[in-house]
């Protein structure tokens, strides 16, 4: 081998190595992407939906909306996805709320007007805290009925296994953050590096509620098979309804809700 050709072949270790360091130390930055504005409820026009600022560990501010439901309807827990704040879910609020169905919105750490930082361990301590709150101040655990959406998606299956709670749903959800990232990146080993892992099929499986997994054909973000493998290791009572049309964020466009308020109706109550 020319000296040359070693020269290029050290090179290019040189950059991979670069690379493998880039993500490991940057991975968060991949993972979490906060919009941190700070948005009042009744400024995007929601009425009777209430700001709740959480104090989780005594120092850090986190910020949830919350609409009461309706006399006999259930509470909506929801994890939002990795982007954006609260505001963005404003549609979603609204239409579980103008149904009837209560719905508190937790928004991760350093999101939203919140302080800290978002991990793994932090966003399921929270959803554990905020579930604790909920149920302290009068609602029925088995009137709680958690819900992921994409990210979300892996804090609300590890609540799940945790708390007693009505039902499950889960929006474009994957098996776990390693495999979807070893998709993106598969010219790297990212399992031994990635410190965020969201192992949702190592928990699904000790979850014994009804489950209802919704996710778009078209999801170029989480591909539908993350969701079916997911589907395939749950208990039954499950169900998953793919839309043929849907990408990975618009599936209420596709007739989401009317599943969705299908699954909530026929919950033991």
């Amino acid at each position: 081998m020319s000296f040359s050709l070693i020269k290029i072949g050290l090179a290019f270790g040189a950059l991979y190595l670069m690379l493998l360091l880039g993500l490991f130390f940057g991975q968060k930055r991949l993972v979490y992407i906060p919009d941190r504005t700070r948005i009042a409820p009744e400024a995007v026009g929601l009425e009777n939906v209430d700001e709740v600022v959480f104090r989780p560990d005594g120092a850090v501010r986190l910020l949830a909306w919350y609409a009461k439901p309706r006399p006999g309807r259930p509470t909506i827990l929801y994890f939002h996805g990795n982007a954006g704040n609260l505001a963005g879910r404003t549609d979603r609020i609204r239409v579980f709320k103008n149904a009837g169905y209560g719905i508190i919105v937790m928004s991760y750490r350093g999101y939203s007007g919140g302080t800290g930082s978002p991990s793994e361990a932090a966003n399921i301590s929270d959803g554990l805290h905020v579930y604790d709150w909920l149920v302290s101040n009068g609602t029925a655990a088995g009137d709680v009925v958690l819900y992921g959406e994409s990210l979300g998606s892996g804090v609300a299956t590890q609540v799940a296994v945790q708390r007693h709670i009505a039902g499950l749903i889960l929006d474009a959800p994957f098996s776990s953050l390693v495999e979807v990232a070893q998709r993106a990146y598969p010219f790297v080993p990212v399992g031994p590096f990635l410190k965020e892992r969201y192992q949702s099929d190592g928990f699904i499986d000790l979850i014994d509620v009804p489950l209802l997994i919704l996710h778009g054909a078209r999801d170029q973000v989480i591909p539908v098979e993350f969701g079916q493998s997911l589907f395939e290791t749950a208990k039954q009572p499950k169900k998953i309804v793919v839309f043929p049309k849907g990408n990975h964020s618009d599936l209420f466009e596709h007739g989401a809700f009317d599943r969705i308020r299908d699954f909530l109706e026929t919950l033991p109550r």
